[in-house]
């Protein structure tokens, strides 16, 4: 009888030992997936703006065509003048 009951206690306390191994892994998975999960997702970068150099240099062909285009709507230049004036601030 004293070897049926030694059995049983050895059995009892390896299932004891297997369950909790087995809720410690449990445990860890789920401090993991926590961990995961509290990470902040990466943040995309913002692109990077234009140089302010060509922007200044598109304004100041704007600037210039608009005050062509006042010019020759007065009749000051004639179309063929616009034109070749035109032509020259595009160019540059």
């Amino acid at each position: 009888m004293r070897r049926g009951l030694r059995r049983a206690v050895v059995g009892t306390a390896a299932i004891s030992h297997v369950a909790n191994k087995s809720a410690q892994a449990g445990a860890a998975q789920a401090q993991q997936a926590a961990a995961a999960q509290a990470q902040p997702a990466p943040v995309a970068a913002a692109p990077p703006a234009p140089p302010p150099a060509a922007t200044d240099a598109m304004d100041s062909k704007v600037e210039q065509l608009t005050k062509l285009a006042d010019l020759n709507k007065a009749g000051i230049l004639s179309d063929e003048e616009f034109a070749a004036e035109k032509a020259k601030i595009l160019a540059s």
